[in-house]
């Protein structure tokens, strides 16, 4: 059965495709604009069935920040992952790609591409290689404030002053992805630091039967407070969060074993395994025998 492919149109998107000579024009006023300019940029949330080939490559880089969902990358046959909270950046090839939404839990992703008179050198300089793959990052506050800069200036049309300013701003964003701890100060860095502790604390203990006490004593926070600070730096609420990690595991388990399905959920902590099926269902949208037989399916 095919599955629906889309390539944009989602509810509540952001799309803007700068015009060719547009840039051009800008280029030609200020030859210093040649070394980064920003092509297209856009936002699509909850991008269900978004799916884009490029049998060509892509003569831009292209930049993706995945905040909630997944998705993933096929460069030459090799695939690449994208999960919640990660960041990838494809350099411009001529290698034939394709990339798109998870089917069960499609992507939101903040997206940027650009390019440069000598894209190649620049990637070669910032270490940035086609199978390098996702990398993740904690929520990037900063970085978001300065993609809506860039978007809400380009909507304001293509003056040579926008583009212009826009571009002086694509700096900066590449600088939150490439260098995240330079972009926040010591509190910020010390949450962040909390928040990474707590998730490998998470990652750890997924027999256990956490709770949002439990990890609010573990740093001696408030459970408010620490919920807060947790949703703020990962998009998702601790419970949320652990959930998601638990099922990332039984997805492994399912595709890589036999294992029973009662005794998957056991060792993710959970004593009733038809709750933990009903729960896999509403997040996954199929059962975890359907995702097991379709895995089998697929590697048939």
């Amino acid at each position: 059965m095919n599955e629906k492919k889309i390539q944009d149109g989602f509810e509540g998107e952001k799309y803007i495709a700068i015009p060719e000579s547009a840039w051009k024009s800008a280029i030609k006023d200020n030859p210093v604009m040649t070394q980064l300019y920003v092509t297209y940029i856009g936002y699509f949330p909850k991008a269900a069935y978004h799916y884009r080939e490029r049998p060509k490559g892509c003569a831009d880089n292209i930049l993706i920040y995945c905040t909630r969902g997944k998705g993933w990358f096929i460069i030459n046959n090799t695939r690449l992952e994208v999960g919640p909270n990660e960041f990838i950046i494809v350099p411009a090839t001529k290698v034939a790609m394709s990339y798109g939404a998870d089917i069960n839990d499609p992507w939101t992703i903040h997206w940027v591409h650009f390019s440069g008179k000598d894209i190649d050198s620049f990637n070669k300089g910032f270490n940035i290689n086609l199978y390098d793959g996702a990398q993740q990052i904690l929520l990037n506050e900063k970085g978001l404030q300065i993609w809506e800069s860039m978007y809400q200036n380009l909507e304001l049309g293509y003056s040579k002053e926008n583009l212009t300013n826009t571009n002086l701003c694509m700096y900066h964003l590449l600088a939150t992805f490439l260098y995240p701890d330079k972009h926040s100060n010591v509190k910020v860095q010390d949450e962040k630091n909390m928040i990474k502790e707590t998730v490998a604390y998470m990652k750890n203990n997924l027999a256990e039967k956490l709770t949002v006490e439990d990890l609010a004593c573990k740093n001696n926070l408030s459970t408010s407070h620490f919920s807060k600070m947790f949703k703020k730096s990962t998009g998702m609420s601790p419970m949320d969060y652990l959930i998601h990690l638990k099922l990332q595991r039984a997805c492994v388990q399912l595709y890589n074993s036999e294992t029973k399905v009662k005794e998957i959920a056991t060792s993710l902590g959970y004593d009733d395994p038809f709750h933990f099926s009903r729960l896999f269902k509403k997040n996954m949208r199929i059962s975890p025998n359907q995702y097991r037989a379709n895995r089998r399916k697929k590697l048939g």
